[in-house]
């Protein structure tokens, strides 16, 4: 586990610098020169929009689903129309945002959401998508073998329980809502929030155990 509990400690290949910037980075800046000369936005509306997203981080999901854990009134709202639910927390929802379909994790039912064409992500509320996330690998197995993509996380879900794969889309986004964990009677949100792990709300993983 790494120093927050919201991350999961992916093994990874050495980071290397490059001093020149990529094709992809070379792209992004060439659309944003093209924006300001067009009038579209402004390169200060460019970096807030970046300093923005830079600002997320899956604590911001953690704090969602611990109101859903302590507020039953709260999570049928979450449930019915997870955009207006999460504004009420303050959040900073706009109609040209995807929809955001939150479902729950019960005995019955695991949740696993993947996006099998590239990487689309709530990353308005998770911060950014983890690199395995967005591999191949991953989004190939999730969808052919979900249990056995589980199990490699960690997670054996039990066989007489039904596995649903959630594809997300450039429309759709997903948020699962973990179970919360047993003798966390009498916790406050705070507390629960440090439980809930950004793979748990994706659905590779349980919530942290209090103990």
């Amino acid at each position: 586990m790494s120093g927050s509990n919201h991350d999961h400690d992916i093994p990874h290949a050495e980071v290397t610098t490059n001093p020149e910037p990529s094709f992809f980075a070379n792209r992004v800046r060439a659309l944003e020169n093209v924006l300001i000369k067009k009038g579209v936005c402004t390169s200060d509306e460019i970096a807030r929009a970046i300093q923005e997203t830079e600002s997320r981080s899956p604590a911001d999901g953690a704090r969602v689903v611990a109101r859903a854990w302590t507020d039953q009134v709260y999570k049928i709202r979450l449930l019915k129309n997870g955009k207006t639910a999460v504004a009420e927390l303050g959040y900073a929802v706009t109609g040209d945002m995807p929809e955001l379909v939150v479902v729950e994790n019960t005995e019955k039912v695991r949740y696993l959401v993947v996006c099998t064409l590239c990487s689309c992500y709530p990353r308005w509320l998770l911060g950014r998508p983890p690199d395995w996330y967005k591999s191949l690998s991953y989004r190939s197995r999730a969808v052919s073998e979900p249990r056995v993509v589980m199990a490699e996380f960690g997670l054996n879900v039990d066989p007489g329980t039904t596995v649903e794969v959630l594809d997300s889309t450039a429309d759709i986004r997903y948020l699962v809502i973990p179970q919360r964990p047993p003798k966390t009677h009498g916790f406050s949100e705070a507390q629960l929030a440090n439980l809930v792990t950004r793979d748990s709300m994706v659905g590779t993983s349980n919530a942290l155990s209090p103990t």
